[in-house]
């Protein structure tokens, strides 16, 4: 059993037991995490799509911790003008693992 969800805007394939990294996205309170966009669902033989997302189905996952990923550095110049810029970028992300694939309830 898989699904297909969408997290942040960005679209992950995830299976019960799975560890999968995402973007950084808020919660309150305890670790337990659900994501309601779901966009496919495949169990057995059966694949269920959704128009854009399937109505009674949720994946729940339970929030590992927070990380930030590598450091990006952006180096602009303008030739002839003595102008350049350095900036640096490091984006953050949430580790989840997922446990469980809710279909029609």
């Amino acid at each position: 059993m898989y699904a297909v969800i969408d997290a942040e805007g960005v679209q992950h394939t995830v299976a019960p037991g799975d560890t999968v990294r995402i973007q950084k996205i808020k919660h309150v309170g305890d670790n337990v995490v659900s994501f309601d966009k779901v966009l496919l669902v495949s169990k057995d033989e059966q694949v269920m799509i959704g128009a854009p997302y399937l109505k009674d189905a949720m994946v729940k996952a339970e929030l590992i911790r927070e990380e930030k990923g590598n450091k990006v550095i952006i180096f602009k110049k303008k030739p002839r003008k003595g102008h350049q810029k350095t900036i640096g970028h490091r984006q953050k992300y949430s580790v989840v693992k997922i446990q469980d694939i809710i279909v029609g309830g």
